[in-house]
């Protein structure tokens, strides 16, 4: 509704600015132009994509504030007359501001563009001696100038108020705008000296050489599968050894959350294998299967283990690719066995049960009463149909549905995987489906509370999660009951021995399910009818024992500890390599 609301107000008050010009009504006039900011304003908030479709015909941003200003010209043409010399002012100064606004993107641009050609951008390192600039505000570091344009609020409102007052506006806005592009004439001096790529990659190196690192975590993706290398980082600052990361994606560090490691992203591949200063490491570990990871590979003196982000039944968990890496690492038998059974040239000696020291920190208690809570996980809809292990297209609708319209009550965390809709938009389609019933949900609650609620009582608040936090690990301590997919969801969840159930998407039969996708032996069954989700809400839990057990499989022992497994694994690697 809001969508639309901004749509139809963006559309309507174009047209209706030029009547009130022509007619003229000053009046009429700047209440419209108000609006019509406004509009602008929520537009890429609430509609981004009709703002894209206006830009792709040709009807862009500053088209669109050119109309505005030219209705502002008419009105005073109207009003002063052609003639008036405030009218010449009026548009010498509407002119200017585009003038200076070109100026001002272009510093911006040419700033930006500096420093996204380093070779090679840190955290957590001294590199104080490159002194890089830091960026100038938004308003001023918007290399597209956009918010530069607002400045023409000054003479088009003054239209509204007389001729005198338009061009006033215009001068002031014409003088702001010039203090605006002089103000980053500083930052673009600054930053002129980080285009010597030698002083850079010396600085840097020095640091990275004083450091000395040990492991290196690499990690090269799209923004969305940062989670990947992010669940690494607090085991990685717990490790005896010093460990770097190394990232390949500019801006990809704003993704990751805070940690100690030292960060350094190099998107060269020829950079990178001449950056002799990562050399002193000699275990370097992937979290996924990416093409770029073979320019770390081809570093002979870098001996590597694939992490992968989870243990699953995923295809992915016993991918031909891994056979490139010396080793592989695995949580429990459980990995060890999907690479012995599927036969993909990953040797059983090459393969070592790591634990998941993640998973520190799950509880084995849910919250329980006063409403049991429920945490829908589904993953994503995998690279292709083979890969497909999603309930969120077929299912997921209808299982929230079901949650919503359980007696007694039931608390819902919905939280989708990442990559929802990366592949396939009919998954975005019900995702959205899936947070408007809940929302919904959540407005009749509030509406029509319980008698009980006004006296202290509560009621069921339902939780969206679709950033970083609340974290995964979270929900499953905030949860009683897991309803998921085949995916590492599964494992990581049995730390917690809560029942679960699994979906099977795929129409299996019970035992061939079970068979194929271990990690489902211990968890209730959800076909396509949903037929077993009461029983697995209201029915007695048989399965708690099955649980412990395949716990072990699939995530190892106990004892010792998986940090001081996974130490252990670090140092072994450092002795044969």
């Amino acid at each position: 509704m809001r969508k639309l609301s901004v749509i139809a107000a963006l559309v309507l008050c174009y047209p209706a600015l030029l009547l009130s010009a022509l007619w003229p009504a000053p009046v009429l006039f700047g209440l419209i132009a108000t609006a019509s900011y406004a509009a602008e304003y929520a537009l890429p908030r609430f509609a981004r994509g009709f703002a894209d479709m206006l830009g792709k015909v040709h009807v862009g941003l500053t088209l669109r504030f050119a109309v505005r200003e030219t209705a502002a010209l008419l009105l005073v043409a109207r009003t002063a007359g052609p003639d008036s010399a405030w009218f010449v002012a009026l548009a010498v100064g509407v002119f200017g501001v585009h003038a200076v606004r070109a100026v001002q993107a272009g510093l911006a641009g040419r700033l930006r563009s500096t420093l996204s050609r380093m070779p090679v951008t840190t955290r957590n390192l001294d590199v104080s001696a490159l002194r890089i600039p830091k960026m100038p505000p938004r308003f001023l570091g918007n290399a597209g100038g956009t918010r530069f344009l607002y400045l023409d609020a000054l003479p088009v409102l003054g239209a509204a108020f007389g001729a005198a007052t338009a061009a006033l506006g215009a001068g002031l806005a014409l003088v702001l705008g010039v203090a605006g592009a002089v103000a980053l004439v500083p930052y673009v001096r600054r930053a002129r000296p980080l285009t010597d790529k030698a002083r850079v990659m010396e600085v840097v190196g020095a640091q990275v050489k004083a450091y000395e690192p040990e492991v290196i975590l690499y990690f090269s993706g799209a923004t969305a599968a940062a989670y990947q290398a992010r669940m690494w980082l607090p085991v990685l600052e717990r490790i005896d050894r010093r460990a770097v990361v190394v990232l390949r994606e500019r801006g990809m560090a704003r993704h990751l959350e805070p940690t100690s490691l030292p960060m350094l992203c190099i998107p060269s591949a020829a950079d990178l294998m001449s950056f002799h200063e990562l050399y002193s490491a000699k275990l370097c570990l992937y979290v996924s299967n990416v093409g770029r990871n073979v320019h770390m590979l081809r570093i002979p003196t870098l001996r590597s283990a694939f992490l992968n982000h989870g243990d699953s039944d995923k295809e992915a968990s016993f991918n031909p690719f891994s056979r490139v890496y010396d080793e592989v690492w695995v949580a429990g038998p459980a990995g060890r066995d999907r690479y012995r059974k599927a036969r993909v040239g990953v040797r059983d000696e090459c393969i070592h049960e790591v634990g998941r020291p993640q998973l520190e920190g799950i509880s084995t208690r849910g919250p329980g009463l006063p409403y049991r809570t429920v945490l829908y996980a589904p993953t994503w809809e995998g690279w292709n149909d083979d890969l497909m292990h999603s309930s969120l297209i077929t299912m997921g609708p209808r299982i929230v549905r079901a949650l919503l319209d359980h007696e007694p009550p039931l608390r819902i965390i919905y939280k989708p995987h990442p990559l929802t809709g990366h592949r396939d938009k009919s998954a975005t389609r019900a995702h959205r489906r899936i947070v408007a019933m809940i929302e919904a949900a959540e407005l009749a609650t509030s509406k029509a509370r319980h008698p009980s609620s006004r006296s202290g009582g509560t009621r069921v608040r339902h939780l969206v999660v679709t950033g970083r936090e609340p974290h995964l690990y979270d929900c499953f301590n905030q949860c009683d009951l897991m309803i998921t997919d085949i995916s590492s969801v599964v494992a990581d969840f049995l730390a917690s021995e809560k029942p679960y159930a699994v979906t099977n998407v795929a129409g299996m039969p019970e035992a061939a399910f079970h068979e194929r996708y271990p990690s489902t032996e211990a968890g209730v069954l959800l076909d396509a009818d949903l037929a077993g989700l009461g029983a697995f809400l209201d029915g007695e839990d048989t399965l708690a024992r099955a649980r412990v057990k395949l716990r072990a499989y699939l995530l190892g022992p106990d004892y010792p500890d998986p940090l001081t497994r996974f130490n252990a694994a670090v140092e072994r690697a450092f002795s044969d390599s």
